[in-house]
C-alpha cells in the first residue's frame, strides 16, 4: 500500500505526474500534444489514460480523461485517480493533481481514495512480492487542505484494514485473532472495546452463535466497539456485522468451489470495524455501538444438525434446516442485543446470501429493512461513496415460508427462489420494531478483477458507505 503525502507543489522526486483532461478541452493541450493524443486514440473519456515521455522535468506525464468538464464529480475524480495509479504502477513516487478538478479542496478525498485503493495489494504471504508504487503525493493547496487530507488518509487506512482482514486465510483469521486485531485498530482510534469469550457468550444466552460454533475447535467471540462524540450525542445508532471467519457450510456442506472464497464471510463484521475507526476523524455526532458475532462454521462430531432447534437471545426458538444458512443465526443474537439498547436505528451488514448476487450481480449490494428513512439514508450515502446498493422488498406474504412445525420459525424459506428476501424477513424477527436497515453484500465483498478503486480480492465494500451514512444521518 503506497504512502500518501500532501504537498502544495509537485515534488522533484516524482517520476510521474498527471494532467487531467476533459473530453471537451482537448484543444487546450496544444497542437503537438493534441496530435499525439489523437494518434493514440486518447479522447478524454472518463478513466482513459495516455502515458507521455517528456523531455524535461518528470520522466513521464500522464493524460487522464475525466469526460465532459460539466460532468466531473467525486465519482469521476475517484475513477480517474484509480486509472492514473494503475498507469504509473511501475513508478516508485508519483504526483497527483486531480483534486484541482473540483472546487476548493473537494477533490482531495476522492482522489486519494481512487489512487491509493487502486494501488492496494495483499502481499503478506508472498515470498517475493513484486515492487509497486510506494509514494503518492497529492498536490493541493488552500484553506482546509490538511483536514481533508487527514480524512482521506483515515478512509484509506480503514479500507486497507478491512481488505487485509478479509484477505487473510480463514485458518489464521480465527475469531480470537479477528477480535484482537480489531481491538488494536479500534483502541488506536479512541474507541471503547469489549470482547466476550465463550463463557460470557453462554451466560448472555447467545444461542445462535453457540449453535454455529458447535462444529468448531476454535471458541467463539463477541466483539462490541463503542464510539462516543466529545459533545453530547445527537442520537444513537447500532451497527451489526456478520463475522463468520470461514464457512464450510457445516453439515449442509458447500461444494469445493463454493468454499474457495469463504474466508470472505466475515467481511460484514470487518466493514463495521473499519467504519467505526472513521467516526472520530469524520466528526460523527451520534453515539454508535458495533456488534460483531465471531465464529467459523465447521464440521466435527457434535456440529449442529439439520432439524436442531436453538433459542436465540430474544427468546425465540429457531429450527435449523440448513446449516449453511448460519449467518442469520449469529446475527439474530447480535440484532437482539442491539435492539435491547433501544438505539434510534440499527444497520446490519453481511455476506448473507448468494441469491442477492444472482439478482443484482457482484457489483451491487442489496438493501432491505423496515423503515423507509433508513433505506433512503443508505441510498444517499451510496450515491456519495460510489458503493452501489439497490433496495429490495420484504414481502410480508413471504413470511409464512419461515413457519416451523416445531419452533417459532425456521432458518430458510421454501423453494429455490427469493432467498435474499426470506433471509431479510428472518432478521426482521430480531430487531424488536427498531428502525432497521439490512445490507446483503452477497459477493460484492470479493472481486475477481481490478475495476476502479477495487482490486482483486477483498473489496472493503461497506466501510465508506456505513461511515458516510452515520456521519450524515
Amino acid at each position: 500500500m503506497p504512502s500518501l503525502r500532501l504537498a502544495a507543489t509537485i515534488p522533484k522526486t516524482a517520476t510521474a505526474v498527471d494532467r487531467p483532461i476533459a473530453s471537451d478541452e482537448l484543444d487546450a493541450l496544444g497542437a503537438p500534444l493534441a496530435r499525439s493524443a489523437a494518434l493514440a486514440g486518447f479522447e478524454g473519456k472518463p478513466g482513459q489514460t495516455l502515458v507521455l515521455h517528456g523531455q524535461e522535468g518528470p520522466a513521464v506525464e500522464v493524460l487522464v480523461g475525466v469526460g465532459p468538464r460539466a460532468d466531473v464529480d467525486a465519482a469521476v475524480v475517484r475513477r480517474a485517480a484509480a486509472a492514473y495509479a494503475r498507469a504509473v504502477s511501475n513508478h516508485s513516487g508519483v504526483a497527483l493533481t486531480l483534486a484541482s478538478l473540483l472546487p476548493g479542496v473537494e477533490g482531495i478525498v476522492p482522489a486519494a481514495e481512487g489512487a491509493a485503493l487502486a494501488s492496494y495489494r495483499y502481499t503478506a504471504l508472498k515470498s517475493q512480492p513484486k515492487s509497486s508504487l510506494e509514494r503518492i503525493t497529492l498536490v493541493a493547496g488552500g484553506r482546509g487542505a490538511k483536514p481533508e487530507f487527514d480524512k482521506a488518509q483515515a478512509i484509506v487506512n480503514a479500507v486497507t484494514l478491512v481488505r487485509d482482514l478479509v484477505n487473510e486465510p480463514g485458518g489464521s483469521m480465527l475469531p480470537a485473532v479477528f477480535a484482537e486485531r480489531s481491538k488494536v485498530a479500534a483502541t488506536a482510534a479512541g474507541l471503547a472495546v469489549t470482547v466476550w469469550d465463550e463463557k460470557r457468550i453462554a451466560k448472555e444466552k447467545l444461542g445462535g452463535l453457540l449453535a454455529v460454533n458447535q462444529g468448531s475447535t476454535h471458541p467463539p467471540r463477541f466483539l462490541m466497539v463503542s464510539y462516543t462524540p466529545k459533545a453530547k450525542p445527537t442520537g444513537s445508532i447500532a451497527l451489526v456485522g456478520k463475522g463468520i471467519t470461514f464457512d464450510s457450510g457445516g453439515l449442509s456442506i458447500k461444494t469445493g468451489a463454493g468454499m474457495m472464497t469463504m474466508k470472505v464471510d466475515m467481511a460484514g463484521g470487518a466493514a463495521v470495524v473499519g467504519a467505526m475507526t472513521l467516526l472520530g476523524v469524520l466528526g460523527c455526532t451520534k453515539a454508535v455501538t458495533a456488534y460483531v458475532p465471531l465464529t467459523d462454521n465447521m464440521i466435527n462430531g457434535d456440529a449442529f444438525r439439520p432439524g436442531d432447534v436453538f433459542r436465540a437471545r430474544n427468546g425465540k426458538t429457531v429450527e435449523v434446516l440448513n446449516t449453511d444458512a448460519e449467518g442469520r443465526l449469529v446475527l439474530a443474537d447480535a440484532l437482539s442485543l442491539a435492539a435491547e439498547a433501544k438505539p434510534d436505528a440499527i444497520i446490519d451488514i453481511a455476506t448473507l446470501t448468494g441469491a442477492v448476487s444472482a439478482a443484482l450481480g457482484v457489483g451491487y449490494a442489496g438493501i432491505m429493512g423496515n423503515d423507509d428513512g433508513v433505506a433512503a439514508r443508505l441510498e444517499a450515502a451510496s450515491a456519495r461513496t460510489g458503493e452501489k446498493v439497490w433496495r429490495l422488498p420484504l414481502p410480508p406474504e413471504y413470511r409464512s415460508q419461515l413457519d416451523s412445525t416445531v419452533a417459532d420459525l425456521k432458518n430458510i424459506g421454501a423453494g429455490p427462489y427469493g432467498g435474499a428476501l426470506t433471509a431479510g424477513l428472518f432478521l426482521a424477527e430480531f430487531v424488536d420494531s427498531v428502525p432497521w436497515g439490512h445490507i446483503d453484500l452477497g459477493m460484492s465483498a470479493m472481486s475477481e478483477t481490478d475495476d476502479g478503486l477495487i482490486t482483486k480480492g477483498a473489496t472493503g465494500f461497506g466501510v465508506r458507505l456505513l461511515a458516510d451514512t452515520v456521519v450524515n444521518w
